[in-house]
């Protein structure tokens, strides 16, 4: 979902990250506050005033979506569900878990408790803007409140539509879970409706568009077609961690892998092992021991002329938790690692570092794609048997 970011602090224990696209909402924010919203709303205030409001708001903003994650995330760590970091980027803030919640309830408690805290958060702002207004405060911080105080409302009612994984698609998804005990259904119809709010969204925004309205109808569209991919991608995410957690690599590891000498010349490793085997990634071995790996990515940075002046053993990346698991490591901890460090295998080693198997991501992904078809094909086969069971029953 996100690409470059930066730690800025932590509190309660969270990571507070902020990713580059923020960056870019930040600057249009602070722009279209300073020089369209509070200059048609607040008229005669001088140009570096309007500038300071628009700066004040966006960091109000920033810090609102930050109390409403926060919410999310200290209700999830009261029902034992870990949580490290959140993440801000263009289209608002993630809290980032690690695993599912671990019933119903949870689920209902930590997806409501962002929208009940953006709402309180803007009613103290409201009241505070009251109580300025009745102070005489100046004109320019009552403005910036009542702008927070707007965004506050607005910030928990969208979150309130019922589109997964949006607050009230959480909420939707907890009360389908209670209802039949069935995490995986609940999520898929939860994520099935918001994938159908996110393509409503793109056409009301392709509609502004026509229209004449370019700005508001492109961060429509934008927002549609991020929550469309989000609702699929949570779905997919929920089908992979029931596939495999707590299975182990051994179920899944290739056994015997091809491994090349630390004496093995670039040349001869480019084509008597890749352009061979079609691998981007080999043990490099002595007498089964793993010394270290070699990938493409290290071929690439040697011009090809001097292929044939250096061996694999040169260049290789050494052993370590980057490259290598045990055979007793849980499939999810491959798959977070894979992602984490861009890699399609890792090695497998026992526990005495003997090399005695390669993981590698398409056969994981292989076995993923058989058991669902098998299990989707079990579960057709038994609504065909319940639907035929009932027309017998009707006949009868």
């Amino acid at each position: 979902m996100f690409g470059k970011h930066i730690t800025l602090f932590t509190i309660f224990g969270f990571k507070i990250r902020i990713d580059l696209s923020w960056m870019i909402l930040a600057i249009l924010i602070t722009w279209s506050l300073a020089q369209g919203a509070f200059p048609y709303y607040y008229k005669g205030f001088s140009t570096t005033t309007y500038w300071w409001m628009g700066v004040i708001g966006a960091v109000g903003l920033f810090a609102s979506i930050i109390f409403h994650e926060l919410w999310h995330s200290l209700i999830a760590r009261n029902f034992g569900i870990s949580i490290k970091e959140i993440t801000l980027f263009i289209f608002g803030g993630v809290a980032s878990m690690e695993e599912e919640p671990p019933s119903a309830k949870a689920e209902f408690f930590m997806a409501i408790a962002g929208p009940i805290a953006s709402l309180l958060l803007g009613v103290v702002l409201y009241g505070m803007s009251i109580i300025g207004a009745l102070g005489n405060w100046s004109q320019p911080v009552l403005g910036v409140m009542s702008y927070l105080s707007s965004m506050n409302f607005l910030l928990a009612l969208f979150n309130l539509v019922p589109a997964f994984p949006l607050d009230g698609g959480r909420v939707l998804r907890a009360a389908l879970w209670s209802r039949k005990h069935n995490l995986r259904w609940a999520t898929r119809i939860a994520s099935q409706i918001g994938s159908g709010f996110g393509i409503a969204l793109i056409i009301v925004g392709i509609f502004f568009i026509i229209s004449g309205g370019f700005i508001n109808g492109m961060w429509l569209a934008l927002i549609g077609m991020f929550l469309q991919n989000a609702s699929k991608m949570s779905y997919q995410r929920l089908l992979i961690q029931q596939t495999f957690e707590g299975e182990p690599v051994r179920r899944f590891m290739q056994l015997n892998p091809v491994t090349v000498a630390p004496s093995t010349t670039i040349d001869r490793l480019v084509e008597e092992y890749i352009y061979k085997y079609h691998f981007k990634m080999f043990p490099v071995t002595e007498n089964h021991t793993p010394l270290s790996c070699i990938s493409t990515r290290e071929v690439k940075d040697i011009p090809r002329e001097e292929w044939g002046q250096h061996t694999v053993g040169e260049v290789a990346k050494p052993c370590s938790p980057e490259n290598t698991v045990t055979a007793d490591t849980d499939a999810m901890k491959v798959l977070s690692i894979i992602n984490r460090t861009r890699s399609s295998r890792l090695m497998v080693v026992d526990e005495t570092g003997q090399l005695v198997g390669i993981i590698a991501l398409k056969d994981l992904l292989q076995f993923l794609s058989l058991k669902l078809d098998l299990e989707d094909e079990a579960l057709e086969s038994r609504r065909g048997d319940m639907r035929g069971q009932m027309s017998a029953e009707r006949s009868a």
